[in-house]
């Protein structure tokens, strides 16, 4: 197996989680007033920068169609601004959308390039393991407060489901 069918695999698996967060998140968690952080806002961060260090550059980001810029940052949340939440629907969709796509970006990726991102001095290589690690943090977040709130689990994948398919 070579390395870009490891890392697809690793983000087809960490977006299986998220999804799965997602779709277990009951009505009152997902724009629960008394969260800081909104259930909503935390996977639409986690998907918008994955989907955005999937680009080759700050430069060449396409947004999804549905983007809506101050929805971003989570640091954004602090200010007290209200910010119209996204719906599950949309989050799915956006998940979906994400994807869909996953394959095409890693593999025009040129790993050994630099990151494209001037505040991320490493190659994309290790640019790929930072943006795994990061959609990893956010969907663990999610996954506890699931449990705290809902006494609900979701389910560990360990790889996408094409490579566990050609393993078996």
């Amino acid at each position: 197996m070579d390395t870009k069918t490891v890392i697809k695999s690793q983000y087809h698996a960490s977006l299986e989680m998220l999804r799965q967060a997602v779709a277990a998140c009951p009505p009152n968690l997902w724009n629960n007033p008394a969260q800081k952080n909104k259930y909503w806002h935390i996977a639409y961060h986690g998907l918008f920068y994955t989907h955005f260090y999937l680009h080759s550059s700050e430069k060449a980001f396409q947004p999804w169609p549905k983007h809506r810029r101050e929805a971003t940052s989570l640091e954004l949340s602090k200010t007290h601004e209200p910010i119209r939440p996204y719906t599950k629907e949309e989050i799915l969709e956006y998940h979906q959308y994400l994807s869909d796509r996953v394959d095409e970006m890693v593999d025009a990726i040129d790993l050994e390039g630099e990151s494209g991102f001037y505040w991320l001095p490493f190659n994309k290589l290790e640019l790929q393991l930072y943006n795994i690690r990061h959609l990893m943090q956010h969907t663990g977040e999610l996954a506890e407060r699931l449990w705290a709130v809902a006494g609900l689990e979701i389910n560990w994948v360990g790889m996408g489901p094409k490579e566990k398919k050609d393993a078996e």
